[in-house]
């Protein structure tokens, strides 16, 4: 799977979901445990918009899974560990052994997605 859009649009679609949701949760009152929403949605839009399923999927699973733990008083002292401790095995294991792109292929790909989007316009 490709991106969809480029880092830039991915980039600014996240925050603006991210405040949409500090609003949400601030008009009702309900900070914790929908934080742990008003973050974890938007980083996972982002992974989804830049073309990586599996970083989305561990996201929704770690703050979804917090969220649904705390919000309906599913025992956390095993649950909780567990989660943080899978979606930090993933990132490590990812970050060493998938290739890395270097940052002037990465930066060129970038402005070639962005004069695409412009196009279609």
């Amino acid at each position: 799977m490709g991106r969809i859009v480029s880092k830039k649009r991915a980039k600014v679609l996240s925050v603006a979901l991210f405040l949409i949701g500090l609003a949400i949760i601030s008009y009702l009152q309900a900070w914790w445990p929908g934080i742990m929403l008003a973050v974890g949605l938007p980083l996972a839009l982002r992974q989804y918009l830049l073309g990586r399923p599996y970083d989305m999927c561990i996201s929704l699973f770690v703050f979804v899974g917090v969220f649904i733990t705390v919000q309906f008083n599913i025992a956390w002292e095993v649950l909780l560990p567990v989660l943080f401790a899978l979606g930090g095995i993933y990132v490590l294991f990812r970050e060493f052994l998938e290739s890395k792109e270097t940052p002037l292929e990465e930066e060129e790909e970038d402005i070639n997605q962005e004069i695409e989007e412009d196009q279609h316009k």
